[in-house]
């Protein structure tokens, strides 16, 4: 309950975001040769400026919806996977069992979330798509399922889930891997308690991370998934995520692959911290070891 609070209330960096991942993107020049360049502030006053104060929340609903099934799907693959993997002698879980614990619990919470993300995006895009001058593309969440599949079938609920896989691994890497580690790094090296202290330092070291490692493939995952289609519902103007990033990279820059990070660090941040204390006191009032 806490953590979906914090992703409600964080939700308009979400999809600021989007717009800025979008934002002067390289493919679309010869169709849209002018672009308004802006930062994170001006990409969210023009947001409420010229769409309105709720569009700031455009997407949310599919966004809970991804949060539930990835969230769930991660944990559980994550404490399974530790259990078979198993810790060291000295009751440590090594590094590197925890970053392919990690990555592997990533993209198989991703993968089953794909869909709602793939609605998401393009709901966060209408506003820009109006303002355009183009004719909306889904009416809600429910419409844009039934349109996807009518275009596409059910395999295009899953267009642009080889990046956005890749995303929630990397970002699993550095979440999981780094809460995981550094937690109880402080616990074996420091004089710190099993506590929310703890708990806390470790989630915010894992929301820096996490925003870092997984930014140039949510930049990537965001334009496949965003991208135009054709009558055969593939892409127009990507033909894979190599494609994406080869054509992001040439036309603008390795730079444009972290566009969007600061609002991606700054969602990121508070909702890492207030998930893991959520979790670690929700196992302890279960009676359930720590994390």
């Amino acid at each position: 309950m806490y953590t979906e609070g914090c992703r409600l209330l964080t939700f308009p960096l979400d999809l600021t975001k989007t717009r800025l991942q979008i934002q002067g993107e390289a493919a679309l020049r010869q169709h849209c040769p002018r672009t308004a360049y802006r930062g994170m502030l001006g990409t969210a006053l023009g947001i409420v400026c010229e769409e309105g104060p709720l569009k700031l929340w455009q997407g949310a609903t599919p966004a809970v919806y991804r949060h539930i099934v990835y969230s769930g799907v991660r944990m559980v693959a994550y404490e399974q996977l530790r259990d078979v993997l198993g810790r060291s002698e000295d009751d440590r879980f090594p590094l590197w069992k925890a970053a392919i614990g990690g990555m592997l619990a990533g993209a198989v919470g991703q993968f089953m979330a794909s869909p709602t993300d793939l609605v998401k995006v393009q709901m966060q895009m209408e506003g820009r798509r109006r303002l355009e001058g183009k004719p909306p593309r889904v009416h809600g969440v429910y419409h844009a399922i039934l349109k996807i599949v009518s275009e596409g079938g059910i395999r295009a609920l899953w267009a642009g889930w080889v990046p956005n896989v890749q995303r929630a691994a990397l970002v699993n890497l550095g979440d999981l891997t780094t809460y995981d580690t550094v937690k109880h790094f402080l616990l074996r090296n420091t004089s710190l308690q099993d506590t929310s202290l703890c708990h806390g330092l470790a989630s915010t070291c894992s929301g820096l991370v996490a925003a870092t490692m997984g930014t140039p493939a949510d930049v990537i995952k965001t334009r496949i998934m965003n991208q135009p289609r054709g009558p055969n519902g593939r892409g127009i103007l990507y033909k894979s995520s190599i494609d994406c990033l080869i054509q992001s990279v040439k036309g603008e820059g390795f730079i444009s692959l972290y566009k969007g990070f600061l609002p991606t660090w700054m969602r990121m941040a508070p909702w890492s911290m207030t998930f893991w204390l959520s979790f670690e006191q929700i196992r302890k009032t279960m009676g359930i070891s720590s994390f």
